[in-house]
């Protein structure tokens, strides 16, 4: 899929990127994404999560495709 967000989960919070690939400059850049904006693109079946977690370093890949009961752990019932 063309669109991956990243769900980074730490000890006390979680929060949403997606990075960015500067063609000029050839760098990439991380910027911060909102839960509803995640939560649009991946109902409309348009986006994959890689939910990544930052005290253990084990990382899920999670599809529109995925079971439910993975989507609604890792994500929320506002991804269902």
């Amino acid at each position: 899929m063309e669109n991956r967000y990243i769900k980074t989960i730490t000890l006390k919070d979680s929060y949403y990127t997606k990075e960015f690939e500067k063609k000029k400059k050839d760098i990439t850049k991380i910027r911060g994404i909102r839960e509803e904006t995640v939560a649009k693109f991946f109902k409309d079946r348009s986006c994959e999560v890689l939910v990544m977690f930052k005290d253990t370093g084990a990382e899920i890949l999670i599809t529109p495709d995925s079971d439910a009961d993975d989507i609604k752990k890792y994500l929320g019932k506002k991804f269902l």
